[in-house]
């Protein structure tokens, strides 16, 4: 009988620790299930956070990029009321007109509206060239790589050049009137390029 008991004992305290070892397995289970759902979890809101961040960035750029096309789509308008209002006669200029002011005015809203949605012109005459800003039309007498006479207006949107400025650059020859500065030269020679 004693042997019974310690039999029925053995195989007592056999089932008792595997019970246990097939708990701690059942444990050691469902913690590697739980550490691969909160790795998954972890994972797919990185993966919605940077969804979330590139599509932000995507609308940004459509939106810069529709703004960008609406005022290149406006730099003609603004080169022909300065060229209308340079080309005025000089008896307007002196005498108070109500439309040749209106026009001036209808002028300086265009360019505020668009310097409030970044634009800027780009400095060209006695400036360096620098093709990333300007473009080359012809070369004259002058100091050499120096840009002599401006075109055409450039601009840039927000520090990104929206159109490069059209400019006449310095040959290295000395200019027959190099006693005139190049600002000179370009309201002299392009009046209605003026500001």
């Amino acid at each position: 009988m004693i042997n019974e008991n310690h039999i029925n004992e053995t195989e007592a305290e056999n089932s008792e620790i595997e019970a246990t070892e097939a708990l701690e397995k059942a444990l050691a289970e469902e913690k590697a299930k739980v550490e691969t759902n909160l790795a998954g979890w972890q994972r797919a809101q990185a993966d919605f956070i940077n969804y979330r961040r590139h599509s932000e960035q995507e609308k940004k750029e459509i939106i810069g990029f529709a703004n960008a096309a609406m005022i290149w789509s406006l730099l003609p308008i603004l080169d022909d009321f300065e060229r209308a209002i340079n080309s005025f006669p000089t008896q307007l200029t002196r005498v108070k007109s109500g439309w040749a002011d209106g026009i001036k005015l209808i002028e300086r809203k265009l360019r505020a509206t668009l310097e409030a949605q970044g634009l800027s012109h780009i400095k060209t005459v006695d400036e360096p060239f620098d093709p990333n800003l300007h473009e080359a039309v012809k070369q004259d007498k002058g100091k050499e790589g120096v840009v002599m006479q401006e075109i055409i207006k450039g601009y840039k949107l927000n520090d990104k050049v929206l159109r490069p400025a059209k400019v006449v650059v310095g040959n290295g020859e000395e200019p027959m009137d190099s006693h005139r500065s190049g600002e000179e030269r370009n309201k002299e020679d392009k009046p209605w390029l003026e500001q």
